[in-house]
C-alpha cells in the first residue's frame, strides 16, 4: 500500500477535500466491505476451505507434539534407567563397605564368622558320617589271648 499523500484527496460523492487520516479511515473501510464482498461471493467454499486447512494444521501439530512426547518419554527412560544403575552400583559399595567394618568388628570381639561356622558344621558332619561307618561295620572278633590262671 502506498503511503499517504499529503496533498488533500478528491472523492467522487463528496466536493470538499479529505485529509491524510480520513484518507486512511476511508481505505480501512472499503477494505472491509471488499472482504465481506468477497466472502458473500466465496460463501461457505471458502469457509469449508478453512476447516480444511484447519484440520490439516492440527493434525500435524498433534504428530509433531507426539514425535516430541514420544522422544522426551525416550530420554528420560534412558536417564533413569542410567541414574538407576549408578544408585544401584554406590548402594552396592555401601553395603560392602558396611559388611566389611561388621565383619572386622565381630572378628576383634572374638565372635566367629559365617565361614568359621560354616567349616564347622561341615566337620561336625564329616564326623558323623565316621562314626555312622564305624557303628554299621561288623564287629572284627579280636582273638585275646585267654587270662593265665595262677595255682
Amino acid at each position: 500500500m502506498p503511503p499517504p499523500k499529503s496533498t488533500p484527496v478528491r472523492l467522487r460523492a463528496s466536493a470538499k477535500p479529505v485529509e491524510p487520516s480520513e484518507e486512511s479511515s476511508q481505505h480501512i473501510w472499503l477494505a472491509g466491505l471488499g472482504a465481506m464482498a468477497k466472502a458473500q461471493s466465496q460463501g461457505t467454499k471458502a469457509f469449508e476451505g478453512l476447516i480444511a486447512d484447519g484440520l490439516a494444521f492440527q493434525r500435524k501439530t498433534q504428530a509433531a507434539a507426539k514425535e516430541k512426547i514420544s522422544e522426551a518419554t525416550q530420554q528420560l527412560t534412558h536417564l533413569a534407567k542410567d541414574f538407576g544403575h549408578q544408585a544401584s552400583g554406590r548402594i552396592d559399595r555401601l553395603e560392602h563397605v558396611f559388611e566389611d567394618r561388621v565383619a572386622r568388628a565381630l572378628t576383634r570381639l572374638g565372635i566367629p564368622s559365617m565361614a568359621d561356622v560354616a567349616a564347622l558344621t561341615q566337620r561336625v558332619a564329616d564326623l558323623e558320617a565316621q562314626l555312622a561307618q564305624k557303628a554299621k561295620a561288623p564287629a572284627k572278633a579280636v582273638k585275646r589271648p585267654a587270662a593265665k590262671k595262677t595255682p
